[in-house]
């Protein structure tokens, strides 16, 4: 008799191809119709508009000048044009999944790669395993249509990432408030970064962004490090300024500070 035969699996459907539209002075990238995933304004392409890639740039009050920053999805690329002009001194890696993203850089303005700026198409579950020490800022902003892919938000996948940063670097998560896993992987992330996690309440609606911050081992007190460590924890404590107001003029403020810092620089 022959052998029985398994039956055949139904093949995995393949995501729907990203939306660009344009409106006027507004384009946007879109994996559902009406589903922003990244915004941009053609006279300035640079700027953030979003007010959740304003608040993961509040990483700079941990971390103010990053040698290296990673992050992980591109979208249409907000946060790495923003960095990559805003950080001159800063070696800017990005890892995106989907070839088809990749595809639409030129539509909104990402830079081509050269020696401080690369988009890198691959897995950032695979990528971070086999990148211990790599950053000093990490961003894991990896959305799809279906939102926070699962492997993004387990203990092995966080563990990575703490094993990619360096000492004193901080690690910026963007979940959903309403993702039924928020509580676990919120869990995990105190687990894997000894509870040095705090957040800005309600800074930029139901993305809640969080920041995960990697101490040594042994800490002196008198370093600045053990001062911005020391502001961490207060936030922790406070979940910010205590206002949603006020937490979101921090974030205009600390992208306004860039800004002006990186024209005094030039």
């Amino acid at each position: 008799m022959p052998p029985p035969t398994e039956p055949s699996r139904p093949p995995t459907p393949s995501p729907a191809a990203p939306l660009v539209q344009t409106r006027g002075d507004r384009r946007t990238l879109e994996f559902m119709p009406g589903d922003v995933q990244s915004e941009m304004r053609l006279s300035r392409p640079q700027a953030l508009v979003l007010a959740y890639c304003r608040a993961i740039m509040c990483f700079a009050l941990f971390v103010p000048r990053p040698r290296a920053i990673v992050m992980v999805g591109l979208g249409g690329g907000s946060l790495a044009k923003f960095c990559y002009r805003h950080f001159p001194q800063a070696r800017i890696t990005v890892i995106e999944l989907r070839a088809d993203v990749i595809a639409l850089r030129e539509q909104f303005c990402v830079p081509p790669d050269d020696e401080r700026f690369t988009v890198v198409h691959a897995d950032a579950a695979d990528w971070l395993a086999g990148a211990p020490a790599c950053a000093d800022v990490l961003v894991v902003d990896g959305f799809d249509s279906a939102g926070l892919p699962p492997a993004l938000g387990t203990a092995r996948f966080y563990g990575d990432c703490r094993a990619a940063l360096r000492d004193g670097g901080v690690l910026v998560a963007n979940i959903f408030s309403y993702d039924p896993r928020y509580a676990g992987m919120l869990a995990r992330l105190r687990l894997m970064f000894n509870d040095r996690v705090c957040w800005f309440e309600r800074m930029a609606g139901n993305n809640h962004i969080l920041f995960a911050v990697k101490a040594p081992a042994r800490l002196d007190p008198a370093r600045p490090l053990a001062r911005a460590l020391r502001v961490q924890r207060w936030v922790a404590r406070r979940r910010g300024l205590g206002s949603i107001a006020l937490n979101r003029l921090l974030a205009r403020a600390v992208v306004a500070w860039l800004q002006h810092r990186f024209k005094r620089s030039k």
